[in-house]
């Protein structure tokens, strides 16, 4: 983990910023979303079919499909700072998406397109996942104890 990127109202990590390589091999999932009860609910969106739903939106709708390239885009240009000097991982992480997602057109996981939308990355799927989630927090800080509640 390089840094906390966002954190809930009680302070504990939801999103955490990694690192690019990883055990010296490229890891292309700059952020991850560590909150047990944003993960549920995600999960719970994912199961309802939005994937699907996503990518056909990133298909039809024009602007969305734009903003989808631009936040792709703003991981690689993010990812590219935390590498230091020549690397020979480098052109690989230069060309792959958030999650190393290679078709731009492809949504992967919400879990992903949410940790960087709440980590500031200007990412249409992960704000479309916020705004659909009505319980953004838990009530009862189930992560301070290590495991979620029922």
């Amino acid at each position: 983990m390089n840094r906390v990127a966002y954190r809930c109202p009680y302070g504990y990590p939801v999103v955490i910023e990694s690192l690019p390589i990883k055990n010296g091999k490229p890891f292309p999932t700059l952020y991850w979303l560590t909150c047990l009860h944003l993960k549920r609910e995600v999960s719970k969106l994912e199961s309802a079919g939005l994937i699907k739903k996503l990518e056909d939106r990133i298909a039809s709708d024009v602007e969305f499909r734009e903003k989808m390239r631009k936040a792709h885009l703003e991981v690689i240009e993010r990812r590219k700072r935390l590498l230091t000097g020549e690397h020979p991982f480098r052109e690989i992480l230069e060309k792959v998406g958030t999650g190393g997602i290679r078709d731009f057109s492809k949504v992967k996981c919400l879990h992903l397109h949410l940790a960087d939308y709440l980590a500031g990355v200007g990412n249409p799927v992960g704000e479309t996942v916020w705004n659909l989630i009505e319980k953004k927090f838990c009530d009862d800080v189930f992560c301070k104890i290590g495991e979620a509640k029922e």
